[in-house]
């Protein structure tokens, strides 16, 4: 008797589960029409109205409320969706726009320490974590990020550059002309790394 009451059980709440899971997918794809047509606000209303806290819904309130220009909602979403998927470098990568629209740097550098101990040859961010020591004059720990940035992406213009001028500041003269060449290869008309080569010789 108690198998036939939990089969009826189960019976009954199985239908309720499919039709919670048809709402969730068509509440997303409603949030993303609404983003289509630059509706952020509505679009993160329609999604907060499931009231669900899962890894993907927070991960979307924070993106849309990016969009929407409220940079301190969103790294709250963000922030639960990291709690949920502590793994997760896209998180990460999504905490640092609305943090960096803040200006709270040393949160954006902590994201970009962590993204790296997780994927420690990350694209964004090796490039960015370099980048923010480059803007700060710390060369040479730039230097360390930038190194490994050319031997994975050495025909990147982006990278090759920055690793030029930051060569360039530590006065290692070699390296940074043949950066600075190898950046005239990649866009032959380059300005930055025409600047540079004539100040290497």
């Amino acid at each position: 008797m108690d198998i036939l009451k939990y089969m009826l059980f189960a019976w009954v709440l199985f239908p309720a589960s499919l039709m919670a899971q048809g709402d969730i997918y068509s509440i997303f794809s409603k949030s993303y029409q609404l983003e289509n047509d630059g509706q952020y606000a509505e679009a993160a209303a329609v999604l907060e109205s499931s009231r669900q806290n899962s890894y993907a819904v927070n991960l979307r309130l924070g993106w849309l409320y990016y969009q929407a220009g409220q940079y301190t909602v969103s790294l709250g979403y963000y922030s639960k969706a990291i709690s949920l998927k502590p793994a997760s470098v896209e998180a990460r990568l999504g905490y640092v726009l609305p943090a960096a629209k803040l200006k709270a740097w040393s949160s954006v550098g902590a994201q970009y320490d962590a993204i790296l101990k997780l994927d420690p040859n990350n694209y964004k961010a090796n490039y960015y974590r370099g980048l923010m020591f480059y803007n700060m004059g710390n060369y040479k720990v730039a230097a360390s990020y930038f190194d490994r940035m050319c031997n994975l992406y050495p025909f990147d213009y982006d990278v090759v550059i920055l690793s030029a001028w930051n060569s360039y500041y530590l006065k290692e003269m070699v390296k940074s002309r043949s950066l600075f060449e190898q950046a005239l290869l990649i866009q032959p008309n380059s300005s930055s790394a025409k600047e540079g080569l004539n100040l290497t010789r």
